[in-house]
């Protein structure tokens, strides 16, 4: 294991004593399908579930899903065959009993889905309308309301959850940003820090005492320029997991979806998504001459895996001089695009864009990470009381390179695994209540959590003042973003720094809370990314183009000390056969 170059990180964010206590069995963080699946099934087995979100419930990324869920549902597929797409698209470092578990598991839960009232589109028969999207061989992409999977399943589960509110062992807590973790002496997660949005005071820091802490918190794209993410994607849930001293694993697999509609040079945020179901329905991509450029790049051609688009995109795009390409779906039809993509269509022309007569420009921008926190085949983390569920986690399945709808899946099957082992956990005597450790107050540090250790307050525990957010986007999009090199990343890494020891006592706050969460979580990103001197899946290295060298077949894993330092290791994993 080695250090980081100096990188430390402090174990907490600067917050205010907690002015008020609750208690649960479990506290679930987040509520897209992985957060909301969790609390339903935990609250079969457990006396109280404590759900907690940023916003509102139906705020949660899992309603930006356009494409699908992905399920070996038709009799013509397989869960092996669906196992052979994900590992090949997972560029040979997915974790196949992981993967194993998804693709067996998957037809299964969707089914619950839809025994749930979650409605599918449907064929002439009744049957579930199954579709194809990149780096699948077969149609196993079931989706709602044409583009609005996501959507439509966040609307079942809600409901689902709506129906079991008035039970006094369920409680649901919105606009709460989640501070940190709560830890034993032993180190072991007893519940959460936070701040409670939305009661006339900025001031609204408490403490949530637990049995165990559920993360589900999605991902990290907002600490990109442009994210297909929502604005909630500040990565909080990977932040409070490091400064507790979880293990990260991956989290320079940072996929770049290629089809986001290019709305020019000064556009920021949340960018509009131009579902890969579209290409799968026929559309396909040209450059600005109208050259097919995807045509013996791969034999899927505009349906390779996203990472093998996203590189031909910017390749194609560093030889013309362009900052972005065509999606062509004029030959569809006006009619059938209406039908089979409304939502699409619809945001599209409110931005100026008819795709059924005009080309649509694209270009690739932050999608998914696939890495996070580090989890077992339940959803452990390595902290003990501490699970990871969804996009913040990283179960191995999705490798460097997540294959196209598999991130619904993921949450799904993994929140029932994490909902069994609590629950048999806690018969079995396994999750005692704790009481947090208590620390020395110096005025600086959030009390409650874990005994102070060796970072100082100071310049290191400072936080970032909200302002500042743009400028940590601009030095990630700039070095670690979608192609990145030595040069580049020594750049971000310095910029990163330079931005953390200059960070003074900004006032505590959501705003400076998000922020100083970007900025750790960009700091461990680049800090992997620099360590893998290879081109694979979603980690694009122009000074490095070999793709997939074996010497890096395994996962980066990085974890805080006891001393804030950032230590990292490479963890091998067995070769598969991807023929």
């Amino acid at each position: 294991m080695t250090d980081g170059p100096g990188l430390r990180i402090p174990r907490r964010l600067v917050a205010a004593e907690p002015g008020w206590t609750t208690s649960a069995d479990v506290i679930v963080v987040g509520s897209g399908i992985a957060g909301l699946t969790t609390a339903l099934r935990l609250r079969q087995r457990v006396d109280r579930v404590l759900l907690v979100t940023k916003t509102v419930l139906h705020e949660g990324s899992t309603q930006w899903a356009q494409g699908g869920i992905a399920a070996a549902l038709d009799p013509g597929d397989s869960p092996q065959e669906h196992l052979h797409d994900t590992l090949v698209a997972g560029c040979g470092i997915c974790d196949v009993p992981a993967v194993t578990a998804l693709v067996h598991e998957g037809p299964e839960r969707v089914r619950e889905l839809v025994a749930l009232g979650a409605e599918f589109d449907l064929d002439d028969a009744g049957e579930l309308k199954l579709t194809r999207e990149g780096g699948h061989h077969k149609d196993r992409i079931a989706h709602a309301g044409g583009d609005a999977t996501g959507k439509e399943i966040s609307r079942a589960l809600i409901a689902a959850l709506h129906r079991v509110q008035d039970d006094p062992g369920i409680e649901v807590i919105e606009h709460a940003l989640v501070v940190d973790l709560l830890q034993d002496e032993e180190s072991r997660v007893c519940g959460v820090t936070l701040h409670v949005i939305g009661e006339g005071q900025m001031d609204g820091v408490g403490a949530a005492r637990s049995r165990a802490v559920v993360l589900a918190t999605g991902g990290l794209g907002q600490v990109y320029s442009a994210t297909t993410n929502p604005s909630v994607a500040t990565g909080d849930g990977m932040a409070a997991a490091l400064r507790a001293g979880a293990v990260m694993a991956d989290v320079e697999f940072v996929q770049f979806h290629p089809t986001v509609l290019w709305l020019g040079p000064g556009s920021r945020g949340q960018q509009p998504l131009i579902s890969e179901a579209v290409r799968g329905e026929g559309a396909f991509l040209v450059d600005r001459d109208g050259v097919r450029f995807m045509q013996g790049r791969h034999p899927l051609a505009d349906l390779a895996p996203r990472d093998v688009v996203s590189r031909a995109i910017v390749d194609r795009m560093l030889e013309t001089g362009e900052d972005h390409v065509f999606l062509d779906a004029r030959h569809l039809g006006r009619e059938f695009l209406e039908e089979r993509f409304p939502s699409i269509v619809a945001r599209c022309r409110e931005l100026g864009f008819d795709p059924a007569t005009e080309l649509l420009p694209v270009a690739p921008a932050q999608h998914y990470a696939s890495g996070g926190v580090r989890t077992d085949l339940v959803g452990r983390s390595t902290l003990d009381g501490l699970y990871a569920c969804g996009e913040v986690s990283c179960t191995g399945v999705h490798g460097a390179n997540r294959l196209a709808s598999n991130s619904l899946l993921e949450g799904l099957v993994f929140a029932h695994r994490i909902a069994d082992d609590i629950s048999e956990r806690m018969a079995g005597g396994q999750l005692p209540q704790a009481d947090p450790a208590v620390e020395a107050t110096d005025g600086t540090l959030a009390t409650g959590t874990a005994p102070a250790d060796e970072v100082a307050p100071g310049e290191d525990a400072a936080l970032l003042d909200g302002s500042a957010r743009v400028q940590v986007q601009a030095a990630m999009t700039a070095g670690s973003g979608a192609v990145r090199s030595a040069e580049s990343l020594a750049t971000t890494a310095l910029a990163l720094q330079g931005l953390a020891l200059a960070a003074t006592s900004s006032e505590p706050g959501p705003e400076s809370w998000e922020t100083t969460n970007l900025l750790h979580i960009g700091q461990v990103l680049t800090l992997a990314a620099s360590l893998r001197e290879e081109t694979r899946g979603g980690h694009l290295r122009s000074d490095h183009p070999s793709q997939v060298d074996p010497r890096w077949r395994g996962h980066t894993l990085v974890v805080r000390g006891s001393d804030g330092t950032l230590s990292t290791t490479f963890e091998p994993v067995p070769e598969q056969d991807l023929a």
